[in-house]
Parts: C-alpha cells; sequence; structure tokens
C-alpha cells in the first residue's frame, strides 16, 4: 500500500532568510522528515506546488483536486498552509467520495527546529492508513471532518465548528 504525498507549501516548507528577515520556499522538507522520523511507510511523494496558502488561487485549489482524483492511490495526504487548509478542505469533500484524504500543516515552520510539523505529518500519516473514505483535516494529534473545522484564528489552533464528534 503506498500513500500519495501532495506537496503544496505552507508554513511546513518555508525558510528563513537572516539576513532579510523574511521566509520564503526553497524545496520541500517531506523526504527530510520522513527520513527522520524514521517512517517506513511506503510514500510517492508529488510536489504540485510551494506556495503559501493565503496565496492559493481557485487554479491552485483546482489542480489539487486534479492529483487527487487522477491519483491510482486511494490514500492521500496533503501538505497544506493552515490559512486556507479549511477552505480547500471543503471543496476536496465535495467531490472525493472514493479515496481518504488528510490535510495537514504547520503553525511553526520546520526549519525553525521547534515546529510542530514533525509531529502533524506523523500523525496525518496514522490518520490516512486508519480512516475510512472521506476527507479530514489533522492538526496537532485531533482529526476533523472537513465539514467540521475550523482555524481558530485567535489561538492558532483547530476546532470542530459544531461540537461534533472529532473522528
Amino acid at each position: 500500500m503506498s500513500i500519495k504525498i501532495i506537496v503544496t507549501g505552507g508554513t511546513f516548507d518555508k525558510e528563513y532568510n537572516e539576513l532579510k528577515g523574511d521566509l520564503y520556499f526553497n524545496k520541500t522538507h517531506v523526504p527530510e522528515m520522513l527520513i527522520l522520523g524514521r517512517s517506513r511507510i511506503e510514500v510517492n511523494i508529488v510536489t504540485l506546488m510551494m506556495c503559501d496558502s493565503l496565496k492559493l488561487a481557485d487554479s491552485d485549489i483546482e489542480r489539487i483536486l486534479t492529483e487527487c482524483q487522477t491519483s491510482n492511490e486511494d490514500k492521500i495526504l496533503i501538505t497544506h498552509g493552515t490559512d486556507k487548509m479549511v477552505s480547500t478542505s471543503q471543496v476536496l469533500g465535495k467531490y472525493i467520495k472514493n479515496k481518504t484524504v488528510v490535510l495537514t500543516g504547520a503553525i511553526i515552520p520546520y526549519a525553525f527546529g521547534s515546529s510542530d510539523g514533525m509531529f502533524n505529518l506523523g500523525s496525518a500519516l496514522a490518520f490516512v492508513q486508519s480512516l475510512p473514505y472521506g476527507v479530514y483535516v489533522v492538526m496537532n494529534g485531533k482529526c476533523f471532518h472537513y465539514n467540521n473545522v475550523r482555524k481558530n484564528k485567535t489561538n492558532g489552533n483547530f476546532e470542530e465548528n459544531n461540537g461534533g464528534i472529532i473522528c
């Protein structure tokens, strides 16, 4: 069983330019993270884009949807920026019924060393293997169905929309 990992960028993959004091994208950290985490799961990593989710266009979300729909794998993990993760999951949830799709990301870049990215990636890999078909958001050890999740912009946490059941 192979899991497709679709990389879209987000804080997960940002680098820090110490001279300019800004964040930028170079390449994905996912392969390094899998090695560091001693993952033994067979994966197929596809980098679709390296984009801050605030800059995702409708055409980018369409690319993500198409990649999921045409994937031979029925277990898909998407690394995604947290700002638009919920809205992307809602688009995917409307159209994808025959696969398990999990979106995850990070609040702190992996390159900072104190990132939540490693934990979120590991959690997402576990959830994508065990959940039934559907679209989910996995952050900070919690799993949410795509139609029952929001990002609390006050505290940076993901939570249920309506007090419903977490996965």
